[in-house]
């Protein structure tokens, strides 16, 4: 899935406002959490290793302990926001089954995503006329 504009606008003020990108301050930890809970709040959704990529691919980036610290912050804040639907929907009363049915749909996902990337072609499929 890839990122869409509302959520590469925000990977990018997440850039623009972190100073030290080898380092992240706990008061920018903050913010980057507040930041991806608005766009799940909003809505948006997106692919974690898409995240990864793109601060990866970003150029600023060097440090790759920042990077994957931010890639897990987004990870985990939706994550719990998956969660915390369950919790205001009104009848999973058992926390552990709504911890297990979050569990059960990131692995599906995860699961997912790493077969999407991985697909091979086949030659003879590649309708190049050979």
């Amino acid at each position: 899935m890839p990122l869409t504009n509302p959520v590469i606008i925000k990977l990018n003020e997440i850039t623009t406002f972190v100073q030290d990108k080898s380092k992240l301050t706990e008061s920018e930890i903050d913010e980057i959490k507040k930041i991806f809970k608005s766009l799940v709040e909003g809505g948006e959704r997106y692919d974690i290793d898409e995240i990864e990529y793109w601060f990866e691919n970003e150029g600023s980036w060097k440090v790759k302990d920042s990077r994957v610290r931010i890639t897990n912050l987004s990870s985990y804040v939706q994550d719990k926001f998956q969660q915390t639907w369950f919790e205001n929907e009104g009848s999973w009363k058992v926390k552990d089954s709504r911890v297990r049915i979050t569990n059960l749909s990131s692995y599906v996902q995860d699961k997912f995503q790493q077969t999407a990337h991985l697909r091979i072609i086949s030659d003879d499929d590649c309708s190049c006329g050979n």
